[in-house]
C-alpha cells in the first residue's frame, strides 16, 4: 500500500475529532472518504498532510515512510504529497501563471516543470486564457482549476482533495471530476472527501464512510453506492 493510516486520533483541545481510524490507499488508486458535515473528513486529510497534530500512537505511512516526522513543506518537498484544501487557498494577489510557479518551489527539474505547466494550461484551458490574471478575480470554478493545477504543479504522487466539487455549478463539477481521472490516469495517486457522496462513490474505486470520527463502513465504491444504509444516509434514497 502506498498510503497506510493506522490508529489516526485527533484532537481539538479535549474534543477528539478522529478516534484512532485506519486505512489505505494503493498506488493508483482513487479512493474517497464520505461522510456528514462534522464527522472527521477535513481533520483526516490535514492530518495527513501535517497541518494538524495526532495523538501519540497514530500511525500515517507513505511508501514506508513515516510521515509524522516530516514538517508540512518537507511532505510536499519530499514525500510528493499534494493537498487541495476546502476553500483553495490560492494566492489571488498573484497571477495564474505565479500560482502555478510558485507550487514549484522545491523542484529542480526545470524542464520537466515547463512540461508540467503546458500540461496544465492543456488540461484546463481555460486557465492558459487567464495565465496573466490574478488570480482573484477569477471565477470559483476556474480557482478549483487552478488550485489543483498548483497541487499537480508541487508534486503529485498522491494527491489528496477536500470538497472539489464545492461551490461548483453541475457542468463544471462534472469536467473537474473528468480532469481528476486524467490526473489518475497519468499515474497520481488520489485520495479525496467530497459532501458529494453519489458523484464521489461513481468516481472512486474504493471508498470509506466517516461517522463521528470513525470509520464505520468500507469497500468497493459501486457496492457502497447499492448499500442500503449508505444510500439512506447520503444519496438521498
Amino acid at each position: 500500500m502506498q498510503l497506510v493510516v493506522e490508529n489516526l486520533t485527533v484532537a481539538y483541545d479535549n474534543i477528539m475529532a478522529l478516534h484512532g481510524i485506519s486505512f489505505s490507499v494503493d498506488k493508483g488508486e482513487i479512493v474517497t472518504i464520505i461522510g456528514a458535515n462534522g464527522a472527521g473528513k477535513s481533520t483526516t486529510l490535514r492530518a495527513i498532510s501535517r497541518m494538524i497534530p495526532s495523538v501519540h500512537g497514530s500511525v500515517i505511512k507513505f511508501n514506508g515512510e513515516n510521515i509524522l516526522k516530516y514538517s508540512t513543506d518537507k511532505v510536499v518537498s519530499k514525500l510528493g504529497i499534494s493537498h487541495v484544501p476546502e476553500g483553495r487557498m490560492i494566492f489571488g494577489n498573484l497571477t495564474v501563471t505565479e500560482n502555478l510557479t510558485l507550487a514549484c518551489f522545491a523542484r529542480k527539474d526545470r524542464d520537466q516543470m515547463v512540461k508540467d505547466k503546458k500540461w496544465v494550461f492543456d488540461l484546463f484551458s481555460r486557465l492558459d486564457e487567464r495565465k496573466n490574471q490574478l488570480a482573484g478575480t477569477l471565477s470559483g470554478g476556474e480557482q478549483q482549476m487552478l488550485a489543483v493545477g498548483r497541487a499537480y504543479m508541487s508534486g503529485r504522487k498522491i494527491m489528496i482533495l477536500d470538497e472539489p466539487s464545492m461551490g461548483l455549478a453541475p457542468l463544471l463539477m462534472l469536467d473537474m471530476f473528468e480532469a481528476l481521472k486524467e490526473i489518475n490516469r497519468l499515474g497520481t495517486t488520489i485520495l479525496l472527501v467530497e459532501q458529494n457522496a453519489r458523484l464521489a462513490l461513481k468516481f472512486a474505486q474504493r471508498g470509506y464512510v466517516l461517522e463521528n470520527g470513525n470509520i464505520v463502513l468500507e469497500g468497493k465504491a459501486s457496492d457502497l453506492l447499492i448499500d442500503p444504509e449508505v444510500k439512506k444516509a447520503y444519496l438521498g434514497a
